[in-house]
């Protein structure tokens, strides 16, 4: 008898005909006899609702109002856990809901975005050796003072592997609207390919640049508690993808996938002096107004006294990112600032990178092939990222994805 978490996302108990589709799946575990966990997402739509209500009436200002935030945004799982519970009780498969605080799951006091640091077990355990289903609301957690706390949008994810890992699950089941990991986006790229088993690292890089198959946090999790996880969907019935460590992918691909993101934005500052401290006069401001930047280039004059620097943030953070430059413009001393939404990332990601060569030089000779432009670069061990034009980011997606073999 194994112990199995299922993380089951918000398009999956839309509604109760889709809770009884989850209902059935864990009696399907059950009949095999294993002990089962249920982390479950507020029904579709839910959260969102919830957050607009909050914000008509607020604007969340102090640390006192995020608080309530929680307290209100967090209710859609609970809402959720009780549903299913009642659903297999209804079944004749015991089951009780546990929220967060019940748990308890203990996180920091940063609300809207906490961090998980514990998860207590006792309660949980003895609840599933006594023959019950635990139905546990994910994307919450309970601060230092007993306040209910959320780990941020996508946080279900993050609570179910971190209670896999606390529980000593064999394995973390997450359900979603797709059936699996893919060499690409698939509605973007017919020809792409499912995955039978991508390394934690992998997804990790692939999350991060674009790709919206699993929360960057959970996958991080996963991967520092050696937490096997299984990403599959609730509406089939076929064998999804496996994230393991990167030993166990037999076959080293060049590439494994592509991912993209729209959500980029590029400025680009002119004629900076370049002296020692003129980029920390240009980032710091940016990191004190919670902007995160990801791609920087930097282009010394021939004479080596100045500088253009090009950096890119999120697309939302844009305006804000501006502003923050503009007020520190006396100190940086740059002539002018461009700034553009109309670009794209487009990133190669695998381990395989590690032990073939060539890689960029195929991906820059495809994309100069097709006429397209790269604007920035930039290189980690396993991937290689260049910001495009928007209006290219499906043409270069389908030809990177052919020229590295990966069409199905």
């Amino acid at each position: 008898m194994a112990l199995i978490v299922q993380k089951f996302g918000g398009t999956s108990v839309a509604d109760l005909d889709r809770i009884a589709n989850v209902a059935r799946k864990v009696k399907k575990e059950i009949d095999q006899g294993h002990q089962v966990a249920v982390v479950v997402s507020a029904m579709a739509g839910v959260t969102d609702q919830l957050v607009s209500l909050v914000r008509q009436i607020s604007p969340l200002g102090t640390p006192a109002a995020v608080e309530e935030y929680d307290a209100v945004v967090s209710s859609g799982e609970q809402v959720t856990s009780g549903l299913l519970a009642l659903t297999l009780n209804e079944m004749g498969i015991p089951a009780r809901s546990w929220f967060g605080w019940q748990i308890p799951l203990m996180s920091d006091d940063a609300h809207s975005k906490a961090r998980i640091h514990d998860v207590k077990t006792e309660g949980i355990l003895a609840s599933l050796k006594a023959g019950n289903v635990a139905v546990v609301a994910g994307f919450q957690g309970v601060d230092s003072k007993g306040r209910v706390s959320t780990l941020g949008r996508g946080g279900s994810d993050t609570s179910a592997v971190a209670l896999a890992a606390a529980l000593g699950a064999e394995r973390c089941d997450i359900y979603t609207d797709v059936d699996g990991v893919y060499t690409a986006d698939p509605r973007v790229v017919t020809k792409a390919r499912k995955l039978r088993k991508v390394a934690y690292e992998e997804i990790l890089e692939m999350a991060s640049q674009g790709a919206k198959v699993l929360q960057t946090r959970s996958v991080e999790m996963a991967m520092n508690h050696a937490v096997r996880v299984q990403v599959l969907s609730s509406f089939s019935d076929v064998e999804g993808t496996l994230l393991v460590d990167e030993e166990e992918v037999v076959e080293r691909r060049k590439v494994t996938g592509i991912a993209y993101s729209r959500d980029e934005a590029r400025i680009t500052l002119t004629s900076v002096a370049n002296i020692p401290g003129v980029s920390a006069a240009i980032f710091g401001p940016l990191a004190d107004a919670g902007i995160n930047v990801d791609m920087i280039v930097q282009n010394v004059t021939e004479g080596g006294k100045e500088t253009d620097v090009t950096f890119t943030v999120p697309r939302g953070d844009l305006d804000r990112a501006v502003a923050a430059v503009e007020k520190s413009k006396t100190k940086i001393k740059y002539k002018t600032m461009h700034s553009d939404k109309g670009v794209a990332k487009v990133s190669v990601i695998g381990v395989g990178m590690r032990s073939h060569v060539g890689i960029a030089q195929e991906m820059f000779k495809t994309l100069s092939d097709k006429n397209i432009n790269i604007l920035v670069i930039s290189t980690s061990e396993i991937k290689i990222s260049v910001l495009i034009a928007e209006e290219y980011t499906e043409l270069a997606l389908r030809a990177l994805h052919t020229a590295y073999g990966l069409d199905g």
